[in-house]
């Protein structure tokens, strides 16, 4: 890869619709020895800034407002004196986290993000929620799917801003026609692939 990749996983408390949840996030960083991109920014920033290692960082790129994305973001951003991105459909969800400051900028289907050579493209991807999005690093053959696709499937719906019609015809039209081989790193658990996932996608109701 053009880049590095590193995971951090940090673990804390999905709230939503007046119910807690324990989870364990994965955050991503991609880069190289000079500079990094953070994908997602959950629970707790010391081990994301202990992770960037005084690295610049480029931007910490949301892949969407849910707070256990989202709820270490302002204090990671002041920390490595970064930007937050967000796709802006989503900007209900980071207020009820962070009501008393805006993210930096927006995410938007198709923008590019540059960090150490590599390039990574923004997929919006609704359905999970109305502004989640993955990030494709085509050249690299890798993925970044944040809660829109998972090991065993599609991220979760049934909950306020989401929709399960939404998040399949988001993958089936977004996420299947990327290469087959394509690595899948997810917003919770274990990597994937897309022609891992293909099947149960295709068939799911």
């Amino acid at each position: 890869m053009g880049a590095g990749v590193e995971r951090v996983v940090t673990h804390g408390t999905f709230s939503i619709d007046g119910e807690d949840f324990e989870v364990d996030n994965n955050i991503w960083l991609v880069g190289d020895d000079e500079e990094v991109l953070v994908i997602d920014a959950a629970h707790d920033h010391e081990p994301i800034v202990a992770a960037v290692g005084g690295r610049r960082v480029v931007a910490i790129a949301c892949t969407h407002g849910h707070n256990d994305h989202v709820n270490a973001a302002v204090a990671l951003a002041d920390a490595v004196g970064a930007p937050v991105l967000l796709h802006p459909d989503d900007a209900m969800l980071w207020q009820v986290v962070h009501g008393d400051r805006a993210v930096d900028g927006p995410l938007a289907d198709g923008q590019r993000l540059e960090v150490a050579g590599t390039t990574l493209e923004v997929l919006h991807t609704p359905g999970h929620s109305p502004g989640g999005c993955c990030l494709w690093a085509e050249a690299d053959g890798v993925l970044f799917s944040g809660d829109t696709l998972f090991n065993g499937g599609p991220g979760a719906t049934g909950r306020s801003f989401s929709d399960r019609p939404t998040i399949l015809r988001s993958i089936r039209e977004r996420l299947l026609p990327l290469p087959p081989d394509t690595l899948v790193h997810t917003g919770h658990g274990d990597d994937t692939t897309i022609a891992a996932e293909a099947p149960g996608i295709l068939s799911a109701g």
